[in-house]
């Protein structure tokens, strides 16, 4: 146990955190997203049993966005004709307010299959049970300056 580290976060994902550096990628995926034939070249972290919502609040504890960029945060853009509602976003965009400045400013959005493309560069993949659809966000990881 440590102080001041949520509970959520495990050991081996403190570890992939803190080896990634300025500029590296994670995604958070839903339950829906095909963690590890996009993470081949990644390092898969199985969170089942957790939410993209709860993780992200706890990631971003520890894991400053880059400050380089105009969007460190990328969500998946819902395909045309898709009659899916993204209340989620509302929720991420929350948590990113609680944690960096630019709150719902510092996201952007990536086509589907941009963000499949993106994601198999990406360092870790974090794979959740979430079950909102379009819930997959990419964040990119700045400078601890604290």
């Amino acid at each position: 146990m440590l102080k001041g580290i949520p509970q959520i976060l495990s050991p081996e994902l403190l570890k992939v955190l803190c080896e990634m550096g300025h500029s590296d990628r994670l995604v958070i995926s839903d339950g829906n997203f095909p963690a590890e034939s996009m993470g081949k070249n990644a390092i898969v972290i199985r969170c089942d049993g957790h939410g993209v919502p709860e993780l992200l609040d706890a990631i971003l504890k520890v894991f400053p966005l880059d400050t380089y960029v105009e969007k460190p945060v990328s969500l998946m853009e819902v395909m045309p004709n898709d009659p899916v509602e993204t209340p989620i976003w509302d929720k991420y965009k929350e948590i990113i307010k609680e944690h960096d400045k630019r709150g719902a400013d510092a996201v952007g959005t990536l086509e589907r299959f941009a963000f499949y493309e993106e994601a198999k560069q990406v360092y870790a993949v974090i794979a959740t049970s979430e079950s909102a659809l379009y819930a997959n966000i990419m964040l990119q990881k700045g400078v601890v300056t604290e």
